[in-house]
């Protein structure tokens, strides 16, 4: 399908007596819904909205004091458009644009939205990869999505859609902010459960002008959040705010995302150290974890030492977290212990006091937001590095590569194509050999077999660095970064001991000099390093690869990690077998297509048949279906193809099931069929036992997913057509 017929982009001069060849466009004079950008090429300024009252909302934006001087209209529409769309490809817009740098927008970060629609993925996605190419054509977007998508300033924008796990962690600061007897909130969540996004929206937000906050779209949570932003506004009119952010590269990062965003600028961005020039009314700390004591500082002893003078504090006993508390009045700290990674990061015990404090509040973040695996994955590596995987497990997971290499040669191709492929493709290592190339530049730093690589090249923003797919970054040039794919290269630092079943350290074989000294507990250096491994193995958004130098950790990893098959090799899974009905196989069908009675469909006379596992046992009626969704993720994967037998009846209790809704589409999968767990609830009367109600569950790591409540009437339009047995494939 030609998508380029399906949009056009008008411009026009922005002006009252401009408006009169607006009158010329068919969409903007019959209330059309469309999407419009106003901009400005001297200022460099622009704004995005929607509307379907093209000429009145321009109206009024002409007597705004900002908007009227933006000197262009840019009109997008599409006879695809409708209201949904056209909200969802303005918040496309807001996000793409603002990361794009040509102009600094005008626009506000909250009631952006991210909701499905009919269509959204089939045909939507294509209409705004050709709204925006044509907006480059008019000169109005400079970069290609494929780019901005990879970009730092992207991921780090401001204008992003808020989960609900977010919106909640929002609620909370925004209120606590307001409570006179709470001056510190402590953020708690793993990687990727999407810290950085919530600190720097709520940097943005609490730094927007009245005019930037629209009501129109707000849900009741937004509005919530407005309402609360007006009672800020009247205890802290303009609040003095900072974002402190320890490591130096991800800083740097995050000063390039606030450059083009209207109300903040890169100075709001600072190191620890620089508190000590004034005090502040609000103060963030991404990464808070990684704020430091006084312990193998190397060159940064004497700034350390420099800053607690200034702020009248004993260097031998404070620590950066102390440095906060002291210039903030109210401080926001996003942490998370398991990425504490050296000897001088502040003791866990500080964040615990901190937390127990009666002026303190925490609030957990709980959703994967990084790697598409979702939080099995995270729970996955957790156990893994701690040696806790029951028996035989290897996990897979759909539309997410995890392999373990027996070639590093191998994996640092594997890297290298992905990076052709789809870019920001990155090998990573623990630091287990010495930095000779940063002296002598012909030097090669890691040297495996026929295999001779470098470290990363500078410690100052090294992902985004030319030709850094061909380096090896380590901890220090990694952590608070997102790849596409990352290659592990597990050092000689790290072993695995088959007599203990148990991960061990070889001290002698970690050249991170101040990550070393000064431990005298074993244990505790095994902590670091454990933490270290497990925050680069979820850098990775579509897939992680991995290669043990310890022949002993290989070993154990290809055990529980997919083994990496070189081209040409065939597995057992791979070998052709013919597939039986009902013997080793069943009938696949698609609940999207199905519709109406659910026996006609598996009546359908050409059926597509899959493979089922030699454990499960088969009788006829069974079936399968891809289940979509992440209601039930807990157990089921979105998209995971799983095995459903037919109700026979009896108590489903407890039980998963596959549930056609008569009259009704499931937002979650986006078909009249559902799958949850089925809990019925009983009363006994004269005439015997009735339903009072019926719930049915989620499973989902997500809290935003209800149970769905029937009473005994409402049940009547749902029938349980399936009893799920187990997931085939990821």
């Amino acid at each position: 399908m030609s998508y380029s017929a399906m949009v056009e982009v008008h411009s026009y001069p922005f002006s009252q007596k401009a408006l009169e060849g607006i009158r010329d466009n068919a969409y903007a004079v019959g209330n059309w819904p469309l999407v419009y950008v106003l901009s400005d090429e001297k200022q460099l300024r622009a704004y995005i909205g929607e509307t379907t009252a093209t000429l009145a909302r321009m109206s009024t934006h002409l007597k705004h004091d900002e908007k009227q001087l933006l000197t262009a209209v840019h009109l997008i529409t599409s006879e695809y458009f409708n209201k949904s769309a056209t909200l969802d490809v303005e918040s496309m817009l807001i996000k793409y644009m603002a990361a794009d740098g040509k102009y600094t927008l005008l626009n506000g970060n909250l009631g952006l939205t991210d909701h499905n629609y009919y269509q959204r993925d089939v045909l939507y996605d294509e209409v705004f990869r050709e709204v925006w190419n044509r907006l480059i054509a008019h000169g109005v977007a400079l970069r290609t999505l494929d780019h901005l998508d990879n970009s730092d300033v992207f991921k780090y924008s401001p204008y992003k859609s808020l989960s609900f796990d977010q919106r909640q962690g929002l609620l909370t600061v925004m209120h606590e902010l307001l409570n006179p007897g709470v001056k510190n909130i402590v953020i708690e969540g793993g990687a990727g459960t999407g810290k950085s996004v919530l600190a720097i929206f709520l940097f943005k937000l609490l730094n927007s002008e009245d005019h930037q906050i629209d009501l129109r779209e707000f849900s009741e949570e937004e509005a919530e959040i407005q309402s609360l932003l007006t009672r800020l506004r009247q205890a802290m009119p303009k609040p003095k705010m900072a974002l402190v952010v320890p490591m130096t590269s991800f800083r740097t990062t995050l000063k390039k995302a606030f450059r083009h965003v209207s109300g903040l600028s890169p100075d709001m961005v600072i190191s620890p150290s620089e508190l000590a020039r004034e005090p502040y009314d609000i103060v963030l700390v991404d990464e808070s974890h990684r704020l430091r004591k006084r312990k193998n500082l190397g060159a940064y002893f004497g700034a350390f030492d420099k800053t607690c003078t200034a702020l009248g504090m004993d260097k031998h006993t404070c620590s950066e977290v102390d440095w906060v508390r002291h210039q903030a009045d109210k401080a926001i700290f996003f942490y998370d212990q398991g990425q504490s990674i050296k000897p001088s990061d502040a003791d866990n015990e500080v964040f615990r006091y901190l937390k127990s404090a009666e002026t303190s509040v925490t609030h957990q973040l709980l959703s994967q937001f990084r790697v598409k695996a979702g939080q099995p994955y995270v729970e996955f590596v957790d156990n893994l590095l701690n040696c806790r995987v029951d028996g035989d497990t290897v996990f897979t997971a759909r539309n997410y590569e995890f392999e373990v290499f027996e070639s590093l040669s191998d994996m640092v191709n594997t890297i290298n194509e992905k990076e052709r492929q789809v870019g920001l493709s990155r090998l990573i290592a623990g630091y287990s050999w010495p930095w000779a190339s940063k002296k002598d530049d012909d030097a090669y730093d890691i040297v495996i077999g026929d295999v001779q690589l470098r470290w990363n090249s500078t410690s100052t923003d090294w992902i985004n660095k030319e030709g850094s797919h061909r380096e090896v970054g380590c901890i220090h040039t990694t952590q608070g970064y997102d790849l596409n794919y990352a290659g592990i290269i597990f050092g000689r630092e790290i072993r695995y001991d088959p007599n203990s079943r148990a991960v061990v350290i070889d001290k002698g074989s970690y050249y991170d000099r101040t990550g070393g000294q000064g431990i005298k507990d074993p244990a505790e250096l095994k902590q670091y390093i454990i933490n270290i491994y497990r925050t680069i193995m979820l850098r990775g958004i579509r897939g992680t690869f991995v290669y043990a130098c310890d022949d002993a950790l290989r070993e154990y990893l290809k055990q529980h990690i997919p083994v990496h098959l070189p081209d040409g090799a065939e597995t057992e899974e791979a070998k052709v077998v013919e597939l039986e009905p009902y013997v080793n196989a069943v009938p696949v069908f698609d609940l999207k297509v199905a519709a109406g009675n659910f026996s006609d469909v598996q009546m359908a006379e050409h059926s597509k048949w899959v493979a089922v596992p030699d454990s499960v046992r088969l009788r006829e009626g069974m079936f399968a279906c891809h289940v979509i969704g992440e209601s039930m993720n807990r157990v089921i994967p979105n998209g995971a193809l799983c095995l459903f037998r037919q109700d026979g009846g009896g108590s489903r209790n407890g039980k998963t099931v596959l549930v056609e809704c008569v009259d009704k589409v499931d937002s979650d999968s986006g078909s009249r069929y559902t799958v949850k767990v089925y809990e019925s609830f009983k009363t006994e009367n004269e005439s015997g036992w009735h339903h009072t109600r019926i719930q049915l569950k989620p499973n989902s790591y997500d809290d935003s997913f209800l149970p769905l409540e029937l009473t005994e009437d409402e049940a009547l339009r749902y029938r349980v057509v399936g009893q799920f047995v187990c997931v085939i494939d990821k």
